[in-house]
């Protein structure tokens, strides 16, 4: 009698010790769930804060623009989004060129950028200009709207002379601004996510 008792502990022992493995476990792994869990909403805090901060450093520049020559802010704005993906871009960050604008001579930068050319996207050398700072970087990119290319002085008319940011938006990619087939409804839907449109009032 005394063995079968002996018995009965030992597996209620090894039961409680198997026990208490899978709670230190299942506590281990739910602690780290909510611990990466936690480390992603601060990746996403961060994030937002970073492209809040890039909105308030280009509106008042864009929006400047807009007041003297009618050129939208939103899609100012949403084209230095787009163009340096918030400012992060080396052009960006280094050389302050917001949209990729290419130019030649000594205040310039040859540098990587990816073109969509014949139904696929191909990285290119390419000269870019350099500027001492983004509201320079916009200032340059509303000039070029205002007095076109040099093969076509009037090739952005349209864009200032849209009535509404998605007028603009088409108007630009109408005018071969970019290369990617779908420029202008990212343009939109980057105005639309961030509202935009509000700088244009």
């Amino acid at each position: 009698m005394a063995r079968k008792r002996k018995g009965r502990r030992k597996r209620w022992s090894w039961g409680v010790a198997v026990l208490a493995v899978l709670v230190i476990f299942m506590g281990v792994y739910v602690g780290h769930h909510f611990y990466v869990r936690y480390q992603q909403a601060q990746i996403i805090k961060k994030e937002q804060n970073a492209k809040r901060l890039f909105i308030q450093a280009i509106a008042p520049e864009a929006q400047a623009m807009q007041s003297k020559y009618h050129v939208y802010a939103s899609i100012t704005m949403a084209q230095a989004i787009l163009e340096s993906d918030w400012g992060s871009s080396k052009l960006a960050a280094d050389y302050h060129n917001l949209f990729g604008i290419k130019g030649e001579g000594a205040n310039s930068k040859v540098l990587s950028t990816k073109e969509y050319t014949n139904g696929k996207w191909v990285v290119i050398k390419g000269r870019f200009r350099v500027y001492d700072s983004w509201a320079e970087s916009i200032k340059d990119h509303t000039q070029l709207m205002v007095k076109g290319t040099s093969y076509n002085e009037q090739n952005y008319q349209a864009v200032i002379d849209a009535t509404n940011y998605q007028e603009a938006a088409r108007a630009l990619q109408k005018a071969g601004y970019a290369t990617d087939p779908d420029y202008a409804a990212k343009l939109i839907n980057v105005i639309k996510t961030y509202q935009l449109d509000r700088y244009d009032q």
